[in-house]
């Protein structure tokens, strides 16, 4: 079989849980669909978030596009401070610098989607209800306060 094809069979096979550590409802399942055929500039992901869990923490991106398109099931998308019911069919796209989102399954059918987005080398996220901030470059993750961030101290140069 050709590495450039994932099969049905092989994508359902190879989902594992998922979970972030800084969210106690995060709990989804899924795969990598674009690291299992080679892809690594562009990320597109396959999950499930069992009912009654939440996809991993609300964020925002400030270098990588993000996208979601429901397949199954409906979740509550938290997006810049408001909620929004989505159900199949449903799209959800955060360009850069984007405002904050997160996905939830308060109902009791699965969720699923696909998830995608960008693979930078460098990005930069905030946790805007957890008061962080994620700076990535390459294989390096550092989190800090976000009200660490200070203004450089030169003309028309401004802090993330």
């Amino acid at each position: 079989m050709s590495k450039l094809i994932l099969r049905a069979s092989d994508i359902k096979a190879r989902e594992e849980a998922h979970s972030h550590p800084w969210n106690p409802k995060s709990e989804i399942r899924g795969f990598m669909l674009a690291r299992g055929v080679g892809l690594q500039r562009t990320g597109v992901s396959i999950v499930r978030i069992p009912p009654g869990k939440e996809s991993f923490v609300y964020h925002s991106h400030r270098f990588e596009e993000e996208w979601l398109y429901i397949l199954a099931g409906r979740g509550v998308a938290e997006i810049d401070g408001a909620d929004y019911e989505v159900g199949p069919g449903d799209f959800m796209g955060f360009p850069t610098p984007s405002v904050a989102h997160h996905l939830k399954n308060p109902f009791e059918s699965e969720l699923l989607y696909l998830m995608g987005g960008e693979n930078r080398e460098f990005e930069v996220a905030d946790y805007p209800h957890l008061g962080r901030r994620m700076v990535r470059h390459g294989p390096r993750v550092v989190i800090y306060p976000l009200e660490a961030g200070a203004a450089f101290p030169f003309p028309g140069i401004e802090k993330l």
